[in-house]
């Protein structure tokens, strides 16, 4: 199996390539650094079109779009700017949008194609506790895309997932975390492996628990 990894440089992106090496699967891990097989800002259209031929006819059976920032963590509503909605809006919306573009040829090659797009409670709108306007409302997009990508892609045959990691004692995180970085891979891989197109659509948690909307 091939798997596309975004955000592989560290925390869940970094666990995931490691445990999918392991199991014996080719991954291609993506970073904004060097710091992994290829360079991807994922909201920059020129370098998605490089991945895009490097690519070339390659299968991907496995495209996990797992980069993403949050830069409002404890923000107050008067210290936002116009920068940090772009950002974050351009990293966790677009970017995963032009992911998928980007790579839609290669999954049409694969026998069995998945698309894991992780997102986050925060995306939900049943829960509602305040701030983090932008994280928040940039998560709540990326679950609409995987929403409307679900219904699009499965007469092709294309599955799309959409998935809270848990809270994971990461950079992004924070120390007071639920669960581990390994917990929460584990997790989240047994759940990508069991998702098909009867499940297509789905907002689950890392450990198989639907997730209100």
């Amino acid at each position: 199996m091939h798997v596309v990894v975004t955000g592989s440089s560290r925390g869940i992106g970094r666990e995931m390539v490691a445990r999918l090496r392991a199991a014996g699967h080719e991954v291609t891990g993506t970073a904004r650094d060097h710091s992994t097989d290829t360079r991807l800002n994922v909201s920059d259209p020129g370098q998605q079109a490089r991945l895009a031929a490097q690519m070339k006819d390659k299968p991907v059976d496995l495209l996990i779009c797992n980069a993403g920032v949050f830069l409002d963590k404890g923000m107050a509503v008067e210290d936002y700017t116009a920068e940090v909605w772009a950002t974050s809006l351009a990293t966790n919306v677009t970017g995963v949008f032009l992911t998928v573009q980007a790579l839609l040829p290669n999954l049409r090659l694969a026998t069995e194609p998945k698309i894991a797009i992780i997102s986050s409670q925060m995306a939900s709108h049943a829960l509602a506790p305040g701030g983090s306007y932008a994280y928040r409302a940039s998560k709540a997009a990326a679950l609409n895309i995987g929403r409307n990508l679900a219904t699009d892609l499965k007469p092709e045959g294309i599955a799309v997932g959409i998935y809270h990691p848990g809270w994971v004692r990461t950079d992004m995180g924070g120390d007071q975390g639920d669960i581990s970085v390994q917990d929460s891979a584990e997790g989240l891989l047994n759940e990508f492996d069991v998702l098909n197109v009867a499940t297509t659509g789905c907002f689950h948690t890392w450990d198989g628990r639907v997730h209100a909307f």
